[in-house]
């Protein structure tokens, strides 16, 4: 599309036309995929209805707030089984030449009855849907980088259990990159740590929840992915100003060591069950301060500082009951042969098999091999490390971020006890060969205090293994973000800036 000549797109049941002023990109077909699947089950299942406040039968509307070419809401308007919940899509953006994209690939698409499309600010038009008559149940904010503008407009603009899918693509912000750059946008510091990816999505969550408590909501994440060059998103919002109250012990700072890399965290809230007995959660509950510092000033492990993180997010990421109703769809779609409805789906299979075994109440993951590499050794294989901890009494599993993950409930002693004795095991790395100041070396001096087992324990391989499940996908030959879309005005704007910069250094 780089000449800004039409293309037809064929994806799912929809067929649209664009060009380079209006942006595609093919390599979020699973984004979107996903999308139509996690939506279809939460219309099937009306998980609106948990929420406390009955809808007005005018809030049974999905705005999709950054449209581009039209192609989500389009398919949502011809793929959802359960689509009669929703009584108007509406489809935005802010571009006139998007908008005139959008209405043609409506039209061609035949769905004009049931999509709407408006041409404003996406900010702006869910301001104007604050009150309680005007709020879409359903809100999709999938912008070209960051979705930190929109998240405080969508949670005021959303009814109470509504669903807000939310896509960022500053991912290399999100991940440590620029700091700075990401608490001036989500209100959070970013650290380059190897689980900076999962930490990226506990960001997001938190700017998003922080908005919520703002006007006494709070969120349930229902799924929360990294997936190729973006995080995705999907929650539910209520309404209660009395559980906005646990916000502060739902999330915490992130102590990151920048010798051996080992975390810890420390919530900002704690909240302490007085009276069980009661409903009323003011009752109920005592709300203070956490108690800290949680760790000393220096790592115990290798004795160097910690840098500091977030605030993120610490609670769940995922809804577990929510995991299940997935799988069972994704069953429901192989059994009546159905699976070819979505180009992406072995991945969605794949993707949703391995969040389901994730450990659902703790944060973050290590990596084993870069776990070995800063002893200068060789890591355990993965069933083996695996089975030293199931044999130990601790949990483990992958995480869906990354393919060498380790996401453990095993205190960091007992972590750095393993490769120890799996480095006494293979010899490596020689001590005495190791510099005095080599992080290494402070870490193998140290006595190892736990009792190791590498027997193989029969739960080492993960449910998704043995089944041989498609779960880190290789990256095809056009990965990657895109460039933002520019319409004619706009590129003829930059030639002529450019041209005027040659000007002034030529004279």
């Amino acid at each position: 599309m780089g000449d800004g000549l039409p293309v037809t797109i064929n994806e799912g049941n929809a067929v649209i036309s664009s060009d380079s002023g209006v942006f595609y990109n093919p390599v979020q077909e699973f984004n979107r995929d996903l999308s139509v699947f996690v939506l279809d089950t939460y219309l099937k299942h009306k998980l609106w209805e948990k929420g406390s406040k009955k809808l007005h039968e005018n809030n049974f509307k999905l705005c999709e707030a950054l449209s581009a070419t039209g192609l989500r809401c389009i398919r949502y308007a011809l793929e959802l089984e359960n689509k009669d919940q929703i009584k108007k899509l509406v489809a935005n953006d802010i571009s006139p030449k998007a908008v005139e994209t959008i209405r043609k690939n409506v039209t061609d698409n035949k769905c004009q009855e049931k999509i709407e499309i408006v041409n404003e600010d996406a900010s702006l038009l869910l301001y104007k849907s604050t009150s309680h008559n005007d709020r879409f149940f359903v809100i999709d904010i999938d912008p070209y980088g960051s979705a930190a503008p929109f998240i405080d407009s969508a949670v005021q603009a959303i009814c109470d259990g509504g669903l807000l899918m939310v896509t960022c693509t500053d991912v290399a912000i999100l991940c440590g990159n620029a700091g700075e750059t990401c608490f001036a946008k989500y209100g959070a510091m970013s650290l380059r740590l190897v689980s900076c990816h999962e930490m990226a999505l506990r960001i997001v969550l938190h700017s998003i929840e922080s908005s919520a408590t703002r006007y006494g909501k709070y969120i349930l994440p229902l799924l929360s992915v990294s997936v190729d060059f973006y995080v995705r998103i999907f929650v539910q919002v209520f309404q209660s100003p009395s559980h906005a109250k646990f916000s502060a012990s739902k999330r915490g700072l992130v102590y990151n060591c920048t010798g051996c890399s080992s975390f810890s965290f420390q919530r900002l809230g704690s909240t302490e069950v007085k009276r069980p007995q009661s409903n009323n959660i003011a009752v109920r509950c005592k709300f203070s301060p956490a108690t800290g510092p949680t760790i000393p000033q220096r790592c115990q492990t290798c004795d160097h500082a910690h840098a500091i993180g977030g605030p993120i997010y610490l609670d769940p990421i995922h809804s577990q009951d929510f995991l299940t109703k997935l799988k069972d769809r994704i069953n429901e779609f192989e059994e009546k042969n159905l699976t070819d409805k979505l180009g992406t789906f072995k991945r969605i299979k794949g993707m949703i098999e391995v969040i389901s075994e994730e450990l659902p109440d703790v944060p973050l993951f290590y990596c084993s091999d870069l776990m070995a590499q800063k002893i200068h050794g060789i890591s355990p294989p993965a069933h083996i490390l695996r089975s030293a901890l199931l044999n130990a009494g601790y949990r483990v599993s992958i995480s869906h971020c990354h393919p060498t993950s380790l996401k453990t409930d095993a205190p960091n002693n007992f972590l750095w006890d393993i490769f120890k004795e799996w480095a006494k095991k293979s010899s490596c790395p020689n001590e005495n060969k190791l510099k005095k100041d080599d992080i290494a070396k402070s870490i193998l001096q140290k006595p190892t205090t736990s009792e190791i087992s590498f027997s193989i324990h029969s739960l080492a391989n993960p449910a998704s293994k043995n089944q041989k499940l498609l779960r880190f996908q290789v990256n095809p030959p056009f990965w990657g973000p895109k460039s933002r879309a520019k319409e004619k005005s706009d590129e003829n704007e930059d030639k002529k800036l450019k041209s005027s910069h040659k000007e002034t250094i030529d004279s």
